[in-house]
């Protein structure tokens, strides 16, 4: 490397390239050509941050090394334009590395300061992504084969054997047993003609480990293959890898090539009288092989199938001959032992799990790649502190360990540390390093299938458990996935039968199977039936799959998703036809409150979409749903009702929000009287009390609700339960059935020392005060304390007032981590609102028993939570005080059920209930929304009333409450697939309504979010996968 001219590096492993770094280097090349600067251009290897690939590295003259990210063919030239120029591009700038005697880069952090690799020891993978893979100088310029002839020199190789038994280094490969004992096994043969074997098969799905280092770090895989052939006895190795490694293979070849010519491999390495042939073998991919005795018929030209054991392979291995097999992390590891001293190896780690491990890290995290961690550091540490938690700040559910041999640990038992035994308990093991983290989008059920489905079709035969067990145990899984067996409808003992049946043939096949992979093939379906059992039950007793991936049982995700049942496919499909009318039929059939939720539905139908949950966007439903109700006119959909009469039912239903005039309407159609006891003098509960105008017009709101009544109901306001009357006076009243429904309005407090004074408010009190009563209690400078939509509310309230100076929102956590929309977080800062992170209220200030401000602590984020968002914790003598003028408090809201006799409540005081009927410890009330769930969505709470009218008109009936639970909801119609040749999608990504401008806002409570054009709402429908088509066809 030539350092008197500029030198830029570009990751070239397998992970840069499939990121597009052949155009980069296209670009790069292009770019230097154009601006005529010379420079040398070099090649390295995987860093590890694939999933901020392609890397481009730059290191001028006299300058430290600086890495950037995302640098595509696009963004080169502002990259280097950058550089070139001493204006660094904030949005790809990376890190730089530590170089002595050089000049730094000001502001940019050094690379083992950044999240990703501030937690890592990095000595497997200390080289990769720095130098030329293949420049053999370039490694031995960061002292490479200095190891290897220092051991040729001075040591005997019953010495090596000693001091890689004592660092306390074990098989990386999977079953983690002991290194050095393995060779010393070989090593004491007397046969003279013995083997080495890396294997770099590596066969586990989403495993790539072996794969980086072969292409990012070749020659220190081939001199830890020459100690450790030395060690042995062995004059021959070989490398058995799988042909897809195509990238690899070539950079082997050249490198033993280069190393042999150097006198480095082949005969009389380094003068030493010691000689060693390193062969390649290409595999033909097949799983079993990886199993070390199939592995040596592999080589051998034999089929791949194992063998009985003992003798060992160290005993007798490849053609008949003592044979040591290690992975290639293994054998990478030798060096580092010789070079560090097995003291200092040693040292690192915990319990029998010495050193560091290297890690593929895939799936649902923010950032993926290669780690490599000390042993003993927890699964939870990698999957947030390393790779930054869960996209989408979702809630992780599991991580795979261990590939198709390996099992699932839950989220709730992260915390284990990462030695051999610890993860043996749990049902899970090492492995090679695939480590793969799934958050609540994941079926456990269907990925045992997954993984059963692999290990099947990859079973080779030899031996009868493994061969039918594999094969009965996929047939199990299957049909708990589906609604029906094979053959015929099952009943639910049947069904439940199939869990016992798996459990028991599970545990057969782990017992007497011949090889290593037969014996741990049941692993997946043993660790998700530990550790996930419900969704197993959930699939046969509710027949339905909580996360929506069977489609068998779960139907469209979207329509699952949705706590009405929507077929929100069904109408996006209307919206792309242009039929909106028929759209808005759809919605109102299966939702009443088709407008209110077109503005503030949390979009549960969003987070179920196909297209947002294979890596792309979800389809903006609410947004679609909001075209349509403001282009259409509710009288569209007609709905008929019994008219009621003196013999009818009379059912009270106590709370007129969302999920009391729900029940009542659905209710009321059936010819039933309905009384509706509200505590307020208006209908809507929440809609009305807490959210604001300018996120729900009052117009809007009040001619929906207005839309759901009809003769048959009777609303008496303020009338509150426990203070105006009892369930025990309604039944004497002679009501039938009772509904309660009173939401969760009680507000949470503090518990810090003068909250108690003037100016502090709880915030449903202050949103209650404005929308109710037109009275502001905001003035001057405003603290708000909490993270959830209520803070969000009473803030962008608060900021709209005259008298208000200022408004801050304090939260304890990171912003990241608020409760609230997202939406609405961005509105509130860009209406002005400042929102004050990691602190906590330590006591409210005042004078005359008036508010004068806040103390407040500083804190520090520890672990996740069981949500996922790391707790917080104060940190020492961190106070220091605002100046407020009005104070409140958003920490969350309860049931206020305390009043209420008679009615069995939980600790939380949410009202206890069957969770299937929705019935209370007394025959014939019922409950739902907020009252039993505690703070909740409108959605959730309109489902509830939708299902509890059902439910009580059942009871009146005298049938059963309980609903044999059916198969999936088909699509009830086919709709065909539109094609525009007037709207194109191509490019197009989610569509963003256009919102009323700041000044506008902020000086009026107007409707911030505006409807979309027509040609967008379109565009944005013609996204949609359209997953219906999967259940439905031309007729």
């Amino acid at each position: 490397m030539d350092i008197s001219k500029p030198v830029i590096f570009i990751g070239y492993g397998t992970c840069g390239i499939g990121a597009g770094a052949a155009k980069t280097l296209d670009a790069v090349e292009e770019y230097l050509k154009k601006n005529n600067i010379e420079a040398e251009i070099i090649k390295v290897g995987c860093l590890g941050i694939c999933s901020m690939e392609p890397l481009l590295d730059v290191q001028l003259p006299g300058k430290k090394r600086i890495s950037f990210h995302s640098a595509t063919a696009d963004t080169v030239g502002r990259i280097l334009d950058g550089v070139f120029n001493s204006l660094l591009p904030a949005e790809y700038t990376f890190a730089q590395y530590h170089q002595e005697g050089l000049e730094e880069w000001k502001g940019i952090p050094y690379i083992d300061q950044t999240p990703f690799y501030s937690r890592q020891v990095r000595w497997v993978l200390s080289n990769c992504g720095i130098i030329d893979p293949i420049d053999l100088n370039a490694y031995i310029a960061y002292g490479g084969f200095s190891n290897l002839a220092k051991v040729l020199k001075h040591h005997k190789p019953i010495d090596i054997i000693d001091i890689i038994e004592k660092s306390g280094l074990r098989g990386r490969g999977g079953g983690g047993f002991s290194t050095g004992k393995k060779w010393r096994i070989a090593n004491s043969s007397k046969i003279k003609e013995k083997y080495l074997v890396c294997n770099a098969d590596e066969g586990d799905p989403g495993a790539f480990m072996d794969r980086a280092v072969i292409e990012s770090d070749t020659y220190r895989l081939l001199e830890g293959v020459a100690i450790s052939a030395y060690a042995i006895g062995a004059k021959t190795a070989y490398i058995y890898i799988r042909a897809e490694y195509p990238l690899a293979i070539k950079r082997l070849e050249i490198a033993i090539k280069e190393a042999e010519r150097n006198g480095l491999l082949g005969d009389n390495i380094l003068n030493s009288k010691f000689s060693l042939k390193v062969k390649i073998k290409k595999g033909a991919g097949a799983f079993v092989c990886g199993e070390e005795t199939a592995l040596i018929h592999s080589i051998e030209g034999k089929r791949g199938m194992p063998r009985p054991r003992p003798p060992y392979p160290a005993e007798s291995g490849l053609f008949g001959k003592p044979t040591v097999i290690n992975n290639v992390e293994t054998l990478a590891n030798v060096p580092v032992i010789m070079q560090l001293g097995w003291e200092k190896f040693a040292s690192v780690g915990s319990g029998e799990s010495r050193g560091t491990k290297v890690f593929a890290l895939s799936g649902m995290v923010k950032k993926t790649g290669l780690v490599e961690v000390p042993m003993g550091v927890t699964i939870k540490e990698i999957v947030y502190d390393i790779a930054g938690g869960i996209l989408g700040n979702k809630k992780c559910k599991a991580v795979q360990m261990g590939g198709p041999s390996g099992g699932c640990i839950p989220d709730s038992l992260l915390d284990v540390a990462i030695e051999y035994e610890s993860l043996k308990k749990l049902g899970a093991i090492m492995g090679s390093g695939g480590m793969v983290v799934m958050d609540q989008s994941t079926c456990m059920v269907d990925l045992a299938k997954f993984f059963m489905e692999f290990i099947q079709s990859e079973s080779c035969g030899k031996c009868i458990p493994c061969r039918e067990g594999t094969k009965k145990m996929l047939e199990t899984i299957k049909a708990i996935t589906r609604g029906t067996h094979s053959e015929q409808k099952m009943d639910t003992l049947g069904r439940f039968q199939l869990i016992t049946e798996l459990e028991s043939l599970a545990y057969k096949v782990k017992e007497l199977s011949l090889c290593g992979l037969g014996q741990t093939a049941a692993n997946p379906v043993l660790s998700t039936l530990r550790h996930f059992r419900e969704e197993y039950e959930a699939h046969i007793f509710e027949r339905n799959c909580p996360a929506g991936v069977c489609i068998e049982l779960s139907g469209v995700p979207c329509q699952t998703g949705c706590p009405v049942e929507t077929e929100v496919w069904r109408y996006v499909a209307n919206i792309s036809r242009g039929e909106y009318e028929e759209a808005y039929k759809v919605i109102r059939s299966a939702n009443p409150m088709p407008s209110i939720c077109a503005r503030v539905c949390d979009r549960p139908c969003e987070k179920a979409c196909r297209s947002g949950t294979t890596g792309g966007e979800p389809i903006a439903v609410r947004t679609l749903k909001r075209f349509v109700v403001d282009r259409v006119s509710p009288q569209v959909y007609h709905y008929d009702y019994k008219k009621a009469d003196e013999k009818s039912n009379k059912i009270a239903i106590v709370g007129g929000g969302p999920s009391g005039i729900t029940a009542a309407h659905y209710l009321s159609l059936s010819g039933n009287k309905i009384t509706i006891f509200e505590q307020e003098g208006v209908l809507g509960g929440m809609l009305n009390c807490a959210i604001p105008s300018y996120r729900l017009p009052r117009q809007t709101l009040t001619q929906e609700i207005d839309s759901l009544l009809n003769e048959n109901i009777e609303v008496k306001y303020n009338q509150m339960l426990g203070r105006d009357f009892d369930v025990e006076s309604l039944l004497t009243l002679g009501y039938k059935s009772i509904y309660i429904s009173i939401g969760a309005h009680k507000e949470q407090r503090l518990g810090v020392p003068g909250e108690k004074v003037a100016g502090v408010y709880p915030s449903i009190q202050y949103l209650k005060n404005f929308n109710l009563y037109n009275k502001n209690s905001a003035v001057g400078k405003v603290g708000i304390i909490g993270g959830g939509n209520s803070a969000i509310d009473s803030a962008r309230v608060a900021i709209r007032q005259q008298n208000v100076e200022s408004v801050s929102v304090f939260y304890r956590r990171t912003e990241d981590e608020m409760p609230a929309y997202r939406e609405e977080i961005e509105a509130a800062l860009a209406e002005g609102v400042k929102i004050v992170t990691l602190v906590s209220p330590v006591a409210v200030l005042s004078e005359n028993d008036n508010i004068t401000g806040l103390t407040l602590a500083k804190n520090k984020l520890g672990e996740p939570d069981g949500k996922g968002r790391r707790k917080p914790g104060v940190i020492e003598n961190s106070n220091f005080d605002v100046s407020l003028d009005t104070l409140i408090i958003a920490v969350g809201e309860k049931p206020d059920t305390e009043g209420i006799k008679g009615l069995r409540r939980s600790e939380a005081g949410s009202l206890v209930v069957n969770t299937d009927t929705f019935e209370t410890n007394i025959k014939g009330v019922f409950a739902g929304g907020d009252v039993i769930t505690l703070p909740n969505a409108v959605i959730h709470a309109i489902a509830h009333g939708k299902k509890v009218s059902g439910i009580i008109n059942r009871y009146l009936a005298g049938k059963s409450l309980l609903l044999t639970k059916g198969l999936r909801r088909n699509p009830s119609v086919y709709i065909e697939p539109f094609e525009s040749d007037e709207v194109s999608t191509e490019g197009s990504g989610r569509i963003h309504p256009a919102e009323l401008c700041i000044a506008e806002r902020r000086c009026s409570f107007n409707e911030v979010e505006l409807p979309v054009r027509e040609d967008d709402a379109k565009k944005e429908a013609l996204r949609c996968s359209r997953c219906d088509l999967t259940f439905t066809k031309t007729i």
